[in-house]
């Protein structure tokens, strides 16, 4: 059985990137979107990716972002991924000379299927709980019936993600990867570095069974 990847999105600070990477991560989020209370500047990221050891996805986030805020991350940040949270369209989304993710949001009758052939260039789909106010990091759940099985492309696992409940979430799942923010935090954009290494073994823990 494959291994379960795992993002830990929304790091704000070199230390909760080492922790990450400390604890078995496969990749950090970094977030530019200003609304977002795990919000980063460039400078601030560029510090995050400079203690981070090798081998480390780093992954920059965006909502809707003008072309010109995405190209200056791209540029001046060593991002290996981007990952599209809005409404972008699948002919911009892979313009930036990065490989992309693009943010389901899982709402009733959302056709996974659909959104696969229309960003069919895309990296990886991931599947999000809908909130009609935030972009990710709601804390909150979908019904992960939703989950599509056997989809001819990755699929990554979000939304309300903790320690508690991410065994059950990839035992009914079998996601390509899990991705968590607010579930490994201490307050919202600090992580707590156990939270993290008790969510990754967790992750372990379900692809040994």
């Amino acid at each position: 059985m494959a291994r379960t990847r795992v993002k830990i999105c929304g790091i704000t600070r070199p230390e909760d990137a080492l922790a990450a990477a400390h604890a078995g991560a496969d990749a950090i989020g970094l977030v530019f979107y200003a609304k977002s209370p795990r919000a980063v500047t460039i400078d601030t990221a560029m510090d995050i990716c400079r203690e981070l050891p090798p081998l480390i996805s780093k992954v920059a986030l965006f909502v809707d972002a003008h072309d010109s805020d995405i190209l200056a991350v791209v540029e001046q940040v060593p991002i290996d991924l981007v990952q599209f949270h809005g409404d972008e369209c699948s002919a911009d989304c892979g313009t930036f000379g990065r490989p992309y993710i693009k943010a389901v949001s899982m709402r009733e009758g959302v056709d996974v299927s659909a959104y696969a052939k229309t960003y069919k260039d895309a990296a990886g789909l991931l599947l999000d709980t809908y909130h009609g106010v935030v972009k990710g990091g709601s804390g909150e759940s979908f019904n992960w019936n939703q989950f599509p099985a056997d989809m001819n492309k990755p699929l990554f696992l979000a939304g309300g993600l903790q320690a508690d409940n991410v065994f059950q979430a990839i035992q009914q799942t079998r996601p390509y990867a899990v991705d968590v923010s607010s579930g490994v935090e201490r307050e919202k954009g600090i992580k707590d570095a156990e939270k993290i290494a008790r969510f990754i073994a967790e992750v372990q823990r379900a692809d040994s069974e």
